[in-house]
């Protein structure tokens, strides 16, 4: 489908890939990995035809359609609301409808064959676009992706850069291109949305190919890694975990190919050093030189591994409760956050705070550290507690005209320059990257240093919003590591399911507006959340606590619920007959030759023949749920 064959690519001499080859077949789902600045983005740049090869080919089959989400998509402005924005998917629907408008007005005056011919044509293909559906497959695409259905008549421009993504990646999921490209996808989306995105993509017709440094994502959605290193790509079958174990035995084997034949090397150079001046031996030394020089070298294995062994200090111990929430409220306006909210945070706690987007993590976080108020109830500090507060927009806070050494002997002046060396050493700002200023820094780097200065302030209560954002997988580990070996209490906001398996001894969630605790593991919580799900999709009723009844009561309880469920039975069999009823009416009138004429009304028809079929199936569907019960109750 697309052949990239010893392909080269470079920025102003700077090799990013050098004689490597791709081919990407259809259907497949392929995770783009590696380190930050190895070109994975740039690669995806390349395939969609934005960026041209330095050398090498790129073919693509003439059918391949190809959409790509890019970062770029963060700053993209419009004064169109956002459902507009994403039904711009539907050029081509868009596109039919008026053209049958046209020809219905031309109608009135043109009766030839070629104009019905033409009139019959465009149906057809407006039928087979499904666009009589294409304003209900759009609501379902943003509301999956985490809008709420008042949201969707609202104006992009009143969205933020992350929000405003969700509606690109809509369109572009909207659009079913034959190639999906996408860059960092899960950076803007909470836990929902990624989960949900997870089951869509699962099921995508054509190929995907991403770039993420979530690796529960990858697990989830990827059949093949793609591993960008060394200006080559090494191919992998399986997902992100397969990718892992294969590369370790890979690297295994050519680490004993490389030492072997550095054996090999040293051997053959003595016996050359050894005899060149010989006589006797000097031609069988020339020839052995001969040898070495042509010799095809074994690459050392690049360990892109980390393990950092340091320990981030806290400078006093807290008391045993470090905050504490007294039936709290907080709202803005009309929007409540919580209501009758208690919690509790003690000594040891690493708490992940996790869930959708909206429901007011970030604002616990800043009542927590007094940065709001609340409306009613009480926010109590505890004895000794030092916090110290991480979010995105203190990247912005950092001093641009400041080296990244500066920056952290700023904030820490009692620190050594070695001491602080060697903390930027565990961030990977190693040799004479402490020297470069914070204004050339990407995304991700500036996060590291901003992270490495949280890490510094020897606080013993940590609260971290976000703080995966712009990290690659390397910067990851080491995150986990310092967060492991950390002394005091922490409470992370994020949606990044693997970071929060390896840091959480405990799970909040919001819900009704209240604050919700799960007190144990990320793994341990997944399990118990599906079965609480599995339990209320087959029990949707909310289950009431009582006293124990009487056996005689629960007889008598039983015979009036069954009774109750044939009723709504009865009720629901009716609706039904009557939608079957309203399909063969809209049917005969779609069918009819005066219809054929009059677009608008033929249009209405449609549209009012598909949420016929909707509400037919949710009946359906409600029909079979209370038969199923009803059995289980008489069984």
């Amino acid at each position: 489908m697309i052949d990239l064959v010893n392909f080269s690519f470079d920025f102003g001499g700077r090799y990013l890939f050098k004689d490597a080859s791709w081919q990407i077949n259809p259907g497949e789902r392929i995770g783009l990995i590696g380190q930050n600045g190895t070109g994975k983005s740039t690669l995806l740049r390349v395939i969609s035809g934005e960026y041209s090869l330095s050398g090498g080919t790129l073919t693509k089959a003439k059918e391949v359609t190809i959409g790509f989400l890019n970062q770029d998509l963060l700053s993209y402005e419009s004064e169109e609301d956002i459902f507009t924005v994403a039904l711009g998917a539907f050029s081509r629907v868009t596109e039919l409808e008026v053209e049958l408008a046209k020809i219905y007005e031309q109608m009135a005056t043109d009766h030839s064959d070629a104009l019905m011919q033409k009139l019959t044509d465009y149906q057809t293909e407006f039928d087979s676009l499904d666009g009589y559906n294409i304003h209900h497959k759009t609501e379902k695409v943003l509301e999956g992706l985490g809008f709420e259905t008042k949201d969707l008549k609202r104006p992009l421009r009143e969205f933020s850069g992350g929000w405003r993504m969700r509606v690109m990646l809509a369109k572009l999921l909207l659009q079913n291109p034959s190639v999906l490209l996408l860059d960092e996808p899960t950076n803007h989306l909470d836990l929902p949305s990624i989960q949900w995105l997870e089951e869509y993509i699962q099921d995508y017709p054509g190929t995907v190919i991403t770039v993420s440094h979530d690796r529960f994502f990858l697990n989830n959605m990827v059949t093949k890694i793609v591993h960008v290193t060394g200006q080559k790509l090494v191919h992998y079958p399986g997902n992100y975990d397969d990718f892992l174990d294969a590369k370790s035995e890979r690297e295994e084997i050519q680490q004993k190919a490389f030492d072997n034949q550095q054996a090999y090397i040293r051997q053959q150079e003595r016996f050359i050093e050894r005899f060149k001046a010989k006589a006797s031996k000097a031609t069988q030394a020339r020839s052995k030189m001969k040898q070495l020089e042509k010799i095809e070298r074994v690459e050392a294995v690049q360990d892109d591994s980390v393990e950092i062994n340091l320990r981030f200090e806290v400078k006093q111990q807290s008391g045993k409760v470090l905050s504490k929430l007294y039936d709290i409220e907080k709202s803005y306006g009309d929007n409540l956050i919580f209501k009758h909210t208690n919690a509790e945070i003690v000594k040891g706690d690493k708490i992940a705070l996790i869930g959708a987007n909206g429901k007011g993590k970030s604002t616990l976080l800043r009542l927590l550290t007094n940065m709001e108020s609340v409306q009613k109830g009480k926010v109590e500090t505890g004895h000794n507690v030092n916090a110290a507060f991480y979010a995105q927009h203190q990247l912005e806070s950092l001093n641009l005209v400041n080296s990244i050494l500066d920056e952290l002997r700023h904030h820490s002046p009692q620190k050594s320059d070695q001491e602080l060396r060697t903390v930027l050493g565990c961030f990977l700002f190693t040799g004479d990257d402490v020297f470069k200023k914070i204004k050339v820094l990407s995304g991700g780097e500036k996060a590291r240093v901003a992270l490495a200065k949280t890490l510094l302030t020897q606080a013993n209560f940590l609260l971290l919003d976000e703080p995966t954002n712009h990290l690659d997988m390397q910067s990851i580990n080491i995150l986990v590591q310092a967060l492991q070996q950390y002394e005091g209490t922490f409470i992370v906001v994020s949606h990044d399911r693997y970071f929060v398996s390896r840091i959480a001894n405990k799970i909040w969630w919001i819900e009704d507006h209240e604050l919700k605790e799960y007190n144990d593991d990320y793994d341990s919580f997944n399990v118990w959340k599906k079965e609480q799900d599995a339990i209320r999709a087959k029990n949707p009723a909310p289950v009431v606590k009582a006293p124990k009844p009487e056996v005689k009561k629960e007889e008598n309880n039983g015979a009036s619920e069954i009774k109750s469920l044939k009723k709504q039975l009865e009720e629901t069999e009716k609706q039904l007959e009557g939608q079957k009823s309203l399909l063969l009416t809209l049917e005969k009138e779609m069918a009819s030759p005066a219809l054929a004429n009059d677009y608008e009304a033929m249009t209405e028809k449609g549209k009012a023949y598909e949420q016929c079929k909707q509400d037919k199936a949710k009946l359906d569907e409600q029909y079979e749920e209370l038969f199923e019960k009803l059995l289980s109750l008489e069984g």
